[in-house]
């Protein structure tokens, strides 16, 4: 299993496309602080009530001064098709082959349906402004975990 990230560490670099086929590195992310993502498969129920958590409290988090980014194995075209159905304000990433979850320690044994594989790990990592870590959490919940979230974060300088 991959290494999970804990605050403190340097982000590991990241080379994904976004809805439109652009290119979004880590560099790009320096200079504000950014709340990501892992999920596993765009229009799936808990991906989905996750994905319009996220929506129903980005000016919450904007307000912080956080943007938010999700990142699935999902396709581009499906990403965009995810955004424009659920109308998700943020950023979606397309990782195809999972290395990034992989390298943020967001890819790991899950149980699904009472079956037991690896894949991607529901998993949120927030940043500062210059990529560091500041928290981790490798066990969210599909529902919920976002007000838990705002309420961590608003005790962050």
């Amino acid at each position: 299993m991959p290494q999970q990230l804990s605050p403190g560490d340097r982000a590991p670099d990241l080379d994904l496309a976004d809805t439109r086929g652009d290119r979004v590195t880590l560099a790009d992310l320096h200079g504000r602080r950014t709340v990501v993502y892992f999920y596993p498969k765009a229009f799936t129920p808990g991906c989905t009530t996750e994905a319009c958590d996220f929506r129903d409290h980005e000016s919450a988090l904007d307000e912080r001064g956080y943007r938010i980014l999700g990142i699935s194995a999902d396709t581009p075209d499906t990403l965009a098709d995810f955004a424009t159905t659920y109308e998700l304000p943020f950023t979606l990433l397309s990782d195809p082959d999972s290395r990034t979850a992989r390298a943020w320690g967001a890819w790991g044994e899950r149980e699904i349906a009472g079956e037991r594989s690896e894949g991607p790990l529901r998993s949120t990592i927030v940043l500062d402004e210059d990529g560091v870590v500041l928290a981790a959490d490798y066990a969210v919940g599909a529902a919920g975990h976002v007000a838990t979230l705002i309420d961590t974060l608003g005790s962050r300088p």
